[in-house]
């Protein structure tokens, strides 16, 4: 029911063969662009704010651009960056090179997490020279937890960083690197890779043709890779590879965690282990949340996700499926209710056969009614449009929030059906009580039951995730609400005694805000808070468990925003401040 904002995609794209030979075969000469703008558009998903794409030539002769880029803006930013290079290409005078037609090329979309925004933000950022090997191209999936750290060393080797965002430290520290290490781009990435904490897919381009892709040692954040004798592929997605290039999920490999697959001017490719992965951790919201569920193991854990609330479902509305209408709220959340769907329709199926069994001599009129009941779903709630808040006043912004989804009126009989609607996640709760919960509540519900198919988000996420406010999180505000001041204050003590430490000497102590409550305990206050006081049904929130997602999401065990276990130390100290800003009242 959340817009929730995640890091950034990102597309690479190394053709093998001379240009002639993609004129030849597949009769055009834009065959890396067209290949490049539909990477992108599978991912639009993954960043909506802004986009753009680096090219590089590597025939041109001097005197000539051999690194062209393009960014923009805004929703539409892919169709109108290539429609710029459309155009760009049209008007190049005959004789001359044309731009964005060329071997190499990255492209990116981006979410900003960190509120920083205008084009001068939107990657590929560029380090320019008049030395091909020395020009470089950078963009990425990613966010540093130790900043200050690496910026404090660019300072240490007498640089002056013009800005501290954590793009801008990258380029300029890789920018030295590649200045000081006579073209071994392993070599580069071996300096700096170690002094990076936080979660990223790191994608570089030289003037000369070399290009990278490296994955954090953690394995938070995903990165894929396709080759064959014609092209080289990276994506933040492996579905958008499958469908872009029409191959088998079995033919695209998973760049592992730490590694980086290089890729030299003559087009070879060559994967490297950086840095020995240590404790890996992918994000589990990769697979709840972020990326496009035609993934086929994402699709199918989100199904399992589903299934894994039912038991909490079907005591809520005391087993009554009769008298049950069940559905989904954003389309997002549609592959977890399906799964839902699939369980109920299931456990009907049992209770079928044990009401038959449970007859002596039944009859047909007996049997009809035991076998006509099926699982009641509908679609509740359509998604009208996004209202723009242009009005200041704070009541009237709530009304029109009230309006963003249209209800399907008959779709339950009031006073007499509970209604059970299934999310992807429930982050800080406001589109809960400002708008949803008022506008399922017009059906008049006997009982209205909000599932989350994630668990309860008690910790901020440090590593792209725009959730690094822990006051803003519904979960964090419910357990204040159930702790006494003096449990608070403790908290903070121990969290400010802390500041100075070594990273490696903290200590997550908000957990012990938690610790003496129960997820069902926690879970009510959350309805009550988001429940407004004008709805008069019963509200009851229901949160998937830690336990069961780590039996479904086995192999991508980040779920640190649930538990507090940061991958890394640099998440520990940022909670730790985090904390401390929130005890003090600054943001």
């Amino acid at each position: 029911m959340e817009s929730l904002k995640h890091e950034c995609g990102v597309a690479l794209i190394r053709l093998r063969k001379p240009l002639d030979y993609y004129v030849q075969k597949y009769d055009t000469s834009s065959y890396a662009l067209g290949k490049l703008y539909l990477l992108m558009q599978k991912q639009h998903n993954r960043g909506q704010e802004g986009a753009g794409v680096a090219c590089v030539n590597l025939s041109v002769a001097p005197g000539e651009e051999f690194m062209h880029r393009e960014r923009k803006e805004g929703k539409n930013a892919i169709p109108e960056i290539f429609e710029e290079i459309g155009k760009q290409i049209k008007q190049t005078p005959i004789g001359e090179a044309e731009p964005f037609m060329g071997e190499c090329y990255m492209g990116h979309l981006r979410y900003s997490t960190t509120g920083r925004s205008g084009v001068t933000y939107v990657h590929p950022h560029l380090r320019r020279s008049n030395y091909r090997r020395n020009t470089f191209a950078l963009c990425g999936n990613f966010n540093l937890t130790n900043v200050d750290e690496v910026f404090k060393h660019l300072k240490s080797q007498g640089q002056h960083p013009r800005r501290t965002s954590d793009t801008t430290i990258m380029l300029e520290q890789l920018g030295y690197a590649l200045d000081n290490c006579k073209g071994d781009t392993e070599a580069v990435i071996k300096e700096c890779m170690p002094l990076w904490d936080g979660g990223f897919v790191i994608c570089g381009m030289t003037g000369d043709g070399e290009m990278f892709a490296v994955r954090d040692p953690w394995g938070i954040r995903s990165a894929f890779c396709y080759t064959d004798d014609e092209i080289v592929v990276v994506a933040s997605e492996r579905p958008a590879i499958e469908t872009v290039m029409n191959v088998d999920s079995s033919s695209i490999v998973e760049i592992e965690p730490g590694q980086a697959v290089i890729i030299s001017p003559d087009a070879s490719v060559r994967r490297v282990q950086i840095i020995k992965p240590t404790k890996v951790t992918p994000c589990s919201f990769e697979r709840i949340y972020f990326s496009r569920g035609n993934d086929v193991d994402i699709y199918r854990e989100r199904k399992a996700l589903g299934c894994g609330v039912v038991p909490a479902v079907l005591e809520s509305i005391g087993g009554d499926l009769q008298n049950s209408v069940f559905s989904f709220i954003p389309n997002t959340a549609e592959i977890a209710f399906w799964g839902m769907n699939e369980y109920l329709k299931e456990h009907l199926e049992r209770e079928k056969l044990r009401k038959v069994l449970a007859l002596k001599h039944p009859t047909e009129e007996q049997l009809e009614e035991i076998i006509s009941q099926k699982v009641r779903i509908e679609k509740v709630a359509i998604k009208d449009i996004k209202l723009r808040t242009f009005i200041s006043e704070s009541g009237q912004r709530d009304e029109l929030a009230n309006h963003v989804y249209d209800i399907t009126y008959g779709s339950i009989v009031p006073h007499k059906d509970n209604l059970v609607v299934i999310d992807d996640s429930i982050v800080r709760g406001t589109t809960l009580e400002k708008s949803i919960i008022t506008i399922l509540a017009r059906l008049n519900p006997k009982k209205l039951v909000i599932v989350s198919s994630a668990p309860q988000i008690r910790y901020p996420d440090f590593y792209g995730i725009d959730m690094a406010d822990i006051a803003q999180l519904i979960a964090f505000k419910a357990v204040l609400k159930l702790s006494s001041f003096e449990q608070v204050e403790l908290v903070y003590r121990k969290c400010k005694a802390q500041q100075g430490k070594q990273n490696s000497e903290l200590v997550n102590y908000v957990k012990e805000l938690y610790d003496p409550f129960t997820d069902e305990q926690i879970s009510r206050k959350i309805a009550e808070i988001v429940t407004p006081p004008e709805v008069k049904c019963d509200v009851d929130i229901i949160f998937q468990t830690c336990e069961k997602l780590s039996e479904i999401c086995v192999n991508n065990g980040g779920d640190w925003y649930f538990t507090g276990n940061y991958p890394t130390l640099g998440g520990v100290h940022l909670l730790n401040e985090s904390f401390i800003n929130f005890y003090e009242n600054r943001r």
